[in-house]
């Protein structure tokens, strides 16, 4: 090596490349329990013109002026109720799934976690991601059921990052697993054992999906479609024909017509029938959060037994559980394919 090679190669900058990365993404959480983080947190989420598609011009004054003074206080409270000694329940157990998934994968991959809303942010973990080498990084946004307000702003976050980066990481995409035989094989264990757990034998499993406005499937977004055909595949896995399956879709907002048959209304409606004994389970959701553990098991709960139910139990997400951490790995490796 010349001189010249020499001096040019001690000016260069260090370059850190080769890695391959994995960027696990949940929905977004507040940073505390408090009517201040949750008023930042809504004031980004309902922001999205993928969440609210609504014009901004007649959405912003709404949202500024009526529902940032009044929601976050009663959010703060809802959370309050299911906080943790570590934190949000969302961000702790995707910060676990991704600690799983880093022990499954091995050193040829580096897993990092983000949240679409609050933090770690998307761009801040992609960041990371490259600065520790990884040009090429699997985008794994968690939502088995593919949906605009979802997944496709996952993407549209990523994509926001790469236009701002002089030098681009290669990014693939994590597609919807709401058939996926590893998804369904797990939901099928995880629940089956849940069910058989319980010290009553209930008469009804709801399968209870977050509910998106009725003009989502007019358009043609195929969250709907993902949603039955997962609670379809699933009642045939479970295989337990004395369980009445029911599904349903939560978590309504606003004026507009949602999808059907609300959870809430649903519940009432069992007791109201004679359903004493009832299970409720949310497979759309990869991680326990607000609308698992407080919506569900708490003001779910309460909504059945005061309509005349007499037994009630909300089924854990797949979590950081042995089936649902074999399945992630699974389909993650998959999507890798070429890479490792």
């Amino acid at each position: 090596m010349t001189w010249t090679q020499q001096q040019l190669s001690a000016d260069h900058p260090p370059v850190k490349s080769g890695k391959v990365g994995v960027l696990v993404v949940n929905l977004g959480t507040p940073e505390a329990p408090e009517t201040g983080a949750v008023r930042r947190y809504l004031g980004e989420f309902l922001s999205d013109k993928r969440v609210i598609e609504i014009p901004a011009a007649v959405w912003q004054p709404i949202l500024r002026g009526i529902i940032l003074n009044t929601r976050p206080a009663k959010s703060a409270a809802a959370y309050k109720e299911v906080w943790t000694d570590k934190g949000s329940p969302l961000a702790a157990i995707t910060a676990d799934q991704a600690v799983g998934l880093q022990e499954r994968l091995g050193d040829s991959v580096t897993v990092e976690w983000a949240m679409r809303y609050g933090k770690p942010s998307i761009p801040e973990a992609l960041e990371s991601l490259m600065d520790g080498g990884c040009e090429r990084v699997l985008l794994a946004p968690l939502y088995p059921q593919y949906c605009a307000a979802t997944t496709a702003t996952v993407v549209d976050k990523a994509a926001d990052w790469l236009r701002k980066r002089r030098w681009q990481a290669s990014l693939r995409t994590l597609p919807p697993y709401h058939d996926d035989p590893a998804y369904i094989d797990a939901l099928a264990k995880d629940l089956g054992s849940q069910l058989d757990a319980l010290d009553f034998v209930p008469e009804v499993l709801l399968l209870s999906f977050h509910g998106m406005p009725q003009r989502t499937l007019d358009l043609g977004d195929p969250y709907h479609c993902h949603c039955r055909k997962t609670a379809r595949l699933l009642e045939e896995a479970l295989g337990r024909p004395d369980l009445r399956m029911v599904t349903t879709f939560q978590s309504r907002f606003g004026r507009a017509k949602w999808l059907e048959p609300a959870t809430d209304t649903t519940l009432e409606e069992e007791a109201a029938m004679g359903t004493k004994r009832l299970a409720i389970a949310a497979p759309g959701f990869s991680a326990d959060c607000l609308e698992t553990l407080e919506e569900l098991a708490i003001r779910g709960k309460e909504q059945f037994l005061e309509a005349g139910g007499e037994k009630f139990a909300t089924l854990s997400c797949l979590n950081t559980s042995a089936p649902g951490m074999a399945m992630l790995e699974t389909i993650i490796r998959r999507e890798l394919g070429g890479w490792i």
